[in-house]
């Protein structure tokens, strides 16, 4: 229990170097995100292969989500889990593109310090659906008309389903999934009972699974030993072996097909007048260093029902 404890921890922590990373990310003007820094304070110089890393992978979910909501029409709903820090749901609601329900879950104390952040915001309380003009705070939660925060261990379905209740999920619904480095800090059988229970839940909905990949190799062994050194056990690693792997997860647990694509092929996939503008950003000195980061994420999709059968990473 004490290893666990610790585990989670370390786990939790990495929601802060990643909001981190994304905001130092944003300061350089890799990508535009007007709401991070109600979240993230301070941040720490990062290499230029840290920040081109999470440039593609920033970019490379939001070539899915761009094709959810076209999909489903504003007629959806996204529940992303292992939300941290995240912005998205400010980002699309200042775009004109918020779906119709918009559910974040993480560990309680993640949700606790999300809510002070918004809570301390008038900006970001300001931009939540208020019809009714109510919102609904806890020291954990947040409900307002179409987000809602949510406090919740995932290796816990029977209080996931409870939860879910309570953020006015709609199983009907178009359903999108995000999940960036979550699964793979979950046991392999907790995880296989998450996925199943989303696969028989949500019959017309889409996983997007961003993760690390050919953990096999000596770089991928240099990466787990990193991870581990801090305390992050990484209880999933054995379905981040390979491509193949990551799909598997999938279909062997109720979902109709799946794809992936390491962060190469997505990063290269990006319109070039993009990558062009962003690598003049800052120089690399070794070109390779990049790429055998990006060989070691990638971006893998699932699908239930026919609406989102075979996305692919192309544009558009």
């Amino acid at each position: 229990m004490i290893k666990e404890m610790a585990n989670d921890e370390a786990v939790q922590a990495t929601n802060d170097d990643a909001s981190e990373c994304k905001k130092y990310a944003v300061q350089c003007g890799y990508w535009s995100d007007p709401f991070i820094n109600y979240f993230v304070k301070h941040t720490n110089k990062k290499t230029p292969e840290i920040n081109r890393g999470y440039y593609a992978r920033v970019k490379g979910v939001e070539v899915f989500i761009d094709k959810f909501l076209k999909l489903s029409g504003g007629k959806g709903q996204i529940i992303n889990l292992g939300a941290g820090f995240d912005t998205l749901y400010w980002k699309l609601k200042d775009a004109g593109n918020s779906p119709v329900n918009f559910i974040e879950l993480d560990f309680s104390n993640i949700t606790a310090k999300k809510c002070y952040h918004i809570k301390k915001q008038k900006q970001l309380i300001d931009r939540l659906n208020t019809e009714d003009g109510e919102i609904r705070f806890s020291s954990t939660e947040l409900h307002a008309a179409n987000y809602h925060l949510v406090g919740v261990d995932l290796r816990h379905t029977s209080d996931l389903a409870n939860k879910l209740s309570q953020a006015e999920v709609n199983f009907n619904l178009p359903t999108l999934f995000l999940a960036e480095c979550v699964l793979v800090y979950i046991e392999t059988n907790s995880a296989s009972s998450l996925l199943q229970w989303f696969a028989g839940k949500f019959p017309n909905s889409l996983f997007i699974n961003y993760e690390q990949v050919n953990m096999r190799d000596k770089f991928g062994q240099v990466m787990l030993s990193n991870l581990r050194s801090r305390g992050c056990l990484l209880a999933g690693v054995e379905d981040c072996e390979s491509l193949e792997t990551q799909q598997r997860r999938f279909t062997v647990n109720g979902w109709e097909g799946s794809n992936s694509w390491t962060m190469v092929e997505v990063y290269d996939s990006l319109p070039e007048s993009e990558r062009i503008r962003i690598e003049r950003i800052e120089l690399l000195d070794e070109r390779e260093l990049l790429t055998q980061l990006l060989q070691h994420y990638c971006i893998a999709v699932a699908w239930n029902g026919t609406m989102f059968k075979n996305l692919s990473i192309a544009q558009g």
